[in-house]
């Protein structure tokens, strides 16, 4: 059997993820959010390690986490300091800062078990390409969790420890919706030769295949799901 934690659960990717999961044999998970698994506030500095605890007192032991949680937030230059400031703060709090706790308890778990383990981490696109003017803090925390994976991955793979990366451009979910209406769908859509955008199915069975079946040499990979509207 193999215990997972999964952030964000309870609606669009995390969802998607979650019926993945579901559908698999041998796999115990628990999800996290208001609509799915347990409540936990990550823009509260306590939510990370309360949601861990509880995962843990449910599970006995986690084998595999899946950062999934984050907020997607416009933050335009022109608001006030304090308020431009709080902005990015949240955003940085929610997307970088709860996913890094867990992956530190995650890792020292293992550690203090003598297994490995394995980290998919959801980022984006923009973590490589960048994002509109209103949301740079949305493509830093995305870059800094691609960042944070290769460092973990090239850190404690002798330990078994692995670490991956998944980086959806849009994303057929309510909020990648609300975006596409937002910054003219048909203009947005021009830019991805696949011409339509991700289902969320699609991103929740690149996950799926990281915690479960990749092999340990892909340890450090990003994997793009977004119809080759960005490649490196």
């Amino acid at each position: 059997m193999t215990n997972i934690l999964l952030t964000g659960s309870s609606r669009g990717i995390g969802a998607a993820i979650a019926a993945d999961l579901n559908a698999t044999p041998d796999i115990s998970f628990v999800g996290h959010g208001t609509a799915s698994g347990i409540p936990a506030d990550f823009a509260d500095p306590a939510g990370p390690h309360s949601l861990w605890d509880a995962a843990l007192k449910k599970l006995g032991t986690i084998d595999v986490l899946i950062n999934n949680a984050g907020v997607f937030e416009a933050n335009p230059i022109d608001l006030d300091d304090a308020a431009w400031v709080a902005g990015w703060e949240r955003t940085m709090r929610i997307n970088l800062t709860a996913s890094a706790e867990l992956c530190r308890l995650a890792i020292r778990h293992w550690q203090e078990r003598g297994v490995g383990g394995r980290i998919v981490n959801v980022a984006s696109r923009a973590a490589y390409r960048g994002d509109s003017p209103a949301h740079w803090h949305y493509a830093a925390s995305k870059a800094g969790m691609v960042a944070m994976t290769k460092s973990i991955a090239r850190g404690y793979a002798g330990g078994g420890i692995l670490a991956f990366a998944v980086c959806p451009g849009f994303t057929m979910t309510g909020m990648a919706e609300d975006y596409l209406a937002s910054r003219g769908g048909d203009k947005l859509l021009a830019d991805i030769p696949l011409g339509r955008v991700a289902d969320p199915e699609e991103v929740a069975n690149a996950v799926t295949y990281l915690a479960l079946n990749a092999p340990p040499s892909m340890t450090g990979a990003v994997i793009d799901v977004n119809g080759a509207s960005y490649v490196r």
